[in-house]
């Protein structure tokens, strides 16, 4: 009788077991795949561009894809070289040779930042696996707060990324049906069908001809999806990567202001040291792992952010000086949110590099918190070791000639101001 009791116990037991390990299965695959989750919002980007984060090795697939792409972008950009040098030659007035310079030099922005993620592509792949391997470190330790504090970051990245969308399908459709109106209204007020495109570009060809004109209205269209999907692309990954980063920094703040427990003054010789300097020595290893995934973002991005920095002040200036110039109120409005798009664009890159620089300095006032005293003098110099490294914030560079944070952005503004008002002046001087 008790044989048949006991048999049935034990049984309910280890089914029990065996569901507690199944829900902590399900958890750990659930906080495995939150880098992994933020990829997949990015990943649209990457398809239509033929940029690769999912593979070790490039496909035929995006090869065929980026070429395509690549191909079909540089011929409207060589298209728009000449008619600049075309206008320069045969004496075109000021404002109409900087009417084209904006989007030519947003394009040429697109490629080099595409072409730069392909060169490192390699570089991408130990980060993205890093930053994989950095979350499952994570996970081992015991934080009952890590949702509460994961939670800010990432609602934030799926805002910004989400409303980036938004105004980036608005330009497209800006961008790409003023010129229809235009036609449209013309040609119901004057009865005169007068051809337009969204871009000035030479051709080898009669663009206006009617029987051209669709195509090279398509083509202008696709290349500037091409511009907007490049820095999209790149700028989602750099997003993506300074988000986790921060978010690792926050988790490790925690566990080092956790890493000894409250206690009673009578209770302090009852502390487990060795416990203490064993997880201290894992939590040094994991700050380091993580300053390694800062300095690769760093070897990714330096070279296109140092470009992005120098195209950025040029784009606002000239931006600003035609919508002051520029007399059709139609393409004032499509300026007006060209000027606000790239001004986000430079933002967006210098508030995630500044949130990660911020947060490698917040470990240093984390280290201090930690109830270090409670511990032995050893205790005492493992945390002014890791306060002096911390010190050194961990951040993503313009090739090393400037940091990628807010004042950076206030430098580029400042710039394009100064930019903007030498030509006004210029312009004055040459109107008299």
């Amino acid at each position: 009788m008790s044989d048949h009791t006991e048999k049935p116990n034990g049984i309910s037991s280890c089914n029990l077991n065996q569901n507690l390990d199944n829900v902590e299965a399900k958890e750990g695959m659930q906080k495995e795949i939150l880098f992994d989750q933020s990829l997949q919002k990015i990943k649209f980007a990457f398809r239509l561009t033929g940029l690769n984060i999912q593979n070790e090795k490039r496909s035929m697939k995006q090869n065929c894809v980026y070429l395509f792409n690549f191909l079909w972008l540089n011929t409207d950009i060589i298209g728009a070289l000449f008619w600049v040098i075309d206008g320069m030659l045969s004496g075109k007035n000021f404002t109409e040779l900087t009417y084209v310079a904006p989007c030519l030099t947003l394009s040429i922005l697109g490629d080099v930042k595409a072409i730069y993620l392909v060169l490192n592509e390699s570089k991408v792949h130990t980060l993205i696996a890093n930053l994989r391997k950095l979350e499952q470190k994570a996970n081992q330790f015991e934080n009952f707060e890590q949702d509460k504090l994961i939670e800010p970051d990432i609602r934030l990245f799926n805002v910004v990324i989400k409303v980036l969308n938004v105004l980036n399908c608005l330009m497209i459709v800006v961008f790409d049906l003023s010129p229809l109106i235009i036609i449209a209204v013309k040609y119901f007020t004057t009865g005169e069908l007068e051809l337009m495109l969204p871009f000035l570009d030479v051709y080898p060809f009669d663009s206006f001809d009617l029987r051209y004109w669709p195509f090279a209205y398509i083509h202008q269209i696709w290349s500037e999806c091409i511009v907007l999907l490049d820095i999209c692309a790149t700028d989602y990954l750099f997003f993506t990567c300074c988000t986790h980063i921060r978010i690792q920094f926050r988790l490790l703040q925690h566990q080092y202001q956790e890493i000894i427990e409250p206690v009673n003054l009578s209770a302090v010789g009852t502390i487990d040291r060795s416990r203490i300097k064993t997880k201290f020595k894992d939590l040094a290893v994991w700050h380091q792992e993580i300053i390694n995934s800062a300095s690769m973002l760093e070897g990714v991005y330096a070279k296109s952010t140092l470009f992005n920095f120098m195209t950025s002040s040029l784009v606002i200036c000239l931006t600003g000086f035609n919508v002051t110039t520029i007399d059709d109120k139609a393409f004032v409005i499509t300026f007006i949110i060209f000027l606000f798009m790239s001004m986000l664009q430079i933002f967006f890159l210098c508030y995630f590099g500044d949130i990660l620089m911020s947060s490698s300095m917040e470990v240093t006032n984390a280290v201090y918190n930690s109830r270090w005293y409670l511990s032995d003098v050893g205790m005492g110099r493992n945390v002014l070791l890791v306060q002096t490294r911390a010190q050194k914030p961990c951040k993503v560079t313009a090739a090393e000639f400037a940091d990628v944070n807010l004042r950076a952005f206030m430098r580029i503004l400042s710039t394009a101001w100064s930019y903007f008002a030498l030509l006004q002046t210029v312009y004055s001087s040459r109107s008299k």
